[in-house]
């Protein structure tokens, strides 16, 4: 499995090698792989040959279908993304969250919510937000690198995945989270910003970090502002809270919007709805086309 790029080289831990075989091989790839355009990511399962054992080195030769693809960021094969955001330091911004959360949900993996940070907030406050993100269709995990809550939960939640990725806004902890869950780690941690409320990008590169046997969680470079996805037709289906309306209560208008059409069955009383209306809104207004005059 490729656990790593570095530059115009991969980074590859192998299954089981022979006795007189590093585990982990620098790889440079076959130049008939380049020419067939497939690119090699993080998280794909590769053949390597012509390995040198006294340096390390090895030739990735053929690249295994996929079972799933990450675009941002480019991970092959995870099964599960969890989304961490901080309830301080940086503040709590249910805008850029949902952006998140809107961008998980698109890959169609399971989404689990993590919040950063949590000794920052005193009990009643804590348990207000979550009530909150309960009701946008998440049960988050609360946890603090501090005092070590929520750890034991998380760990045990990595611990069932073949590959996990950890994405969010930069500056919640995603590293010191990392070094929490595998104490030896040693990732380098940002500050945030007092002024601007942002975090110090601290991870440049997507890299799978093992986690128990059979399981890995990639850290990914933080951003902070995602776009909201491009799909007005398959829009309602990343709101959870939304998903879960039309379980229950169907709409009886195959291609409605949920937007006040008569007799659509979608209520408008949970808090992400005016933020849906505005995307489809916005949505429907890049895809008509342009008239001049």
């Amino acid at each position: 499995m490729v656990v790593a790029l570095q530059a115009n080289y991969l980074e590859v831990e192998l299954e089981a090698p022979p006795v007189d075989v590093p585990p982990r091989l620098l790889c440079t790839r076959r130049t008939r792989l380049n020419h067939r355009g497939a690119a090699v990511h993080v998280g794909d399962r590769v053949r390597v040959e012509a390995i040198d054992c006294d340096h390390a080195r090895a030739v990735v030769a053929e690249v295994e279908p996929r079972s799933s693809f990450l675009v941002r960021p480019p991970v092959a094969n995870a099964s599960c993304i969890l989304v961490a955001v901080a309830v301080e330091q940086p503040a709590f911004d249910a805008d850029q969250v949902s952006r998140f959360l809107l961008t998980a949900e698109k890959t169609g993996l399971q989404v689990l919510l993590v919040l950063t940070k949590c000794d920052l907030l005193d009990a009643d406050a804590l348990s207000k937000l979550r009530k909150r993100l309960q009701g946008w269709g998440y049960e988050p995990i609360l946890v603090s690198t501090r005092s070590g809550m929520g750890l034991e939960e998380l760990r045990a939640h990595l611990a069932t995945v073949p590959i996990s990725v950890l994405c969010g806004p930069s500056g919640v902890g995603k590293s010191s989270l990392l070094n929490g869950l595998l104490p030896g780690l040693a990732l380098r941690v940002g500050a945030v910003s007092g002024r601007l409320q942002r975090g110090r990008h601290t991870t440049r590169h997507v890299e799978l970090h093992a986690f128990s046997p059979g399981s890995r969680v990639a850290d990914t470079p933080g951003f902070n502002r995602p776009e909201l996805p491009d799909d007005v037709s398959n829009l309602e289906v990343l709101f959870p809270e939304l998903r879960v309306q039309l379980d229950q209560h169907p709409c009886r208008f195959r291609d409605c919007l949920h937007r006040d059409e008569p007799g659509c069955g979608v209520t408008r009383d949970w808090e992400r709805y005016p933020m849906y209306r505005k995307a489809v809104e916005q949505l429907l207004e890049i895809s008509r086309p342009f008239r001049a005059g």
